[in-house]
């Protein structure tokens, strides 16, 4: 399963900063568009649809929306409301199970997952776009990988008091912590060195950034829950779904493109 789980996530890896590095700017939108198409596909289960054609008309409306918000060319305004949206969601985590019955409502959740997904990519295409673009993505996907592969780490070795016992039993607050803190000191200094950010003032942001990385990944949680669905997908050994390896992802950049753009 660990063996699996490398493989898969240096794959990724691999593709991942051949098309920020390689691609001109449409290709990695549009290669990015067909990633993201399959989490969308995958985010229909959480909104209980369960027909393959079903599931076929949602990420279609996905990718019509998509090719729609391109040709806006500024999607300031857009990317600002997802990052309200997501404030929204940490929320609903903090409250759960409150509120939980607006994650039942099937409407509610394909909306949602709609503006989300497309938040994400909008974000991604942005950030790419900006003239140190392609170092910013790879200093997100560093801070959502060293938390999520430091919590699972630390959670093994040290794990004793449960983050979030009724939406993931197996996450540990010493996961968290211990993912949080080799994050931070990678990507904080990192800022430091790189953007001459001050100590203080990249300690913020990239704590901030850190605990959206596990709200995110929390929120995918409370969404499995409410909907029933264990795995979001197969379609990655060791990982699950398209959507269960970036949970993180696309919470945190809607967040830095904001504030970074």
């Amino acid at each position: 399963m660990l063996k699996n789980r490398i493989f898969t996530a240096l794959a990724i890896a691999f593709f991942a900063l051949l098309a920020i590095f390689a691609l001109p700017l449409w290709a990695f939108s549009l290669f990015f568009l067909v990633a993201a198409s399959f989490g969308v596909f995958e985010w229909a289960g959480f909104a209980g649809i369960e027909s393959f054609r079903a599931k076929v008309y949602y990420t279609g409306l996905f990718v019509l929306s998509a090719a729609a918000l391109y040709l806006l060319k500024d999607y300031r305004d857009f990317i600002g409301l997802v990052s309200v949206l997501w404030m929204f969601a940490i929320g609903s985590i903090l409250i759960y199970p409150r509120g939980e019955f607006l994650y039942r409502n099937q409407w509610f959740v394909g909306t949602l997952g709609l503006v989300i997904m497309l938040g994400a990519w909008v974000s991604l295409c942005m950030l790419r776009a900006h003239e140190q673009g392609a170092l910013w993505l790879v200093w997100l996907f560093v801070l959502t990988t060293a938390t999520d592969v430091g919590a699972y780490f630390v959670g093994k070795a040290f794990g004793k008091n449960r983050l979030a016992s009724q939406l993931s039993p197996g996450k540990t607050w010493e996961g968290a912590l211990g993912g949080g803190a080799i994050a931070t000191m990678i990507c904080a200094s990192t800022l430091v060195f790189w953007q001459s950010y001050s100590f203080l003032g990249a300690l913020l942001l990239t704590v901030a950034l850190v605990c959206i990385s596990v709200f995110g990944d929390l929120f995918e949680s409370l969404l499995k829950r409410t909907s029933g669905v264990k795995d979001s997908g197969t379609i990655l050994p060791g990982h699950g779904g398209v959507l269960d390896r970036i949970d993180s992802v696309i919470a945190v950049l809607p967040i830095l493109t904001w504030v970074i753009i």
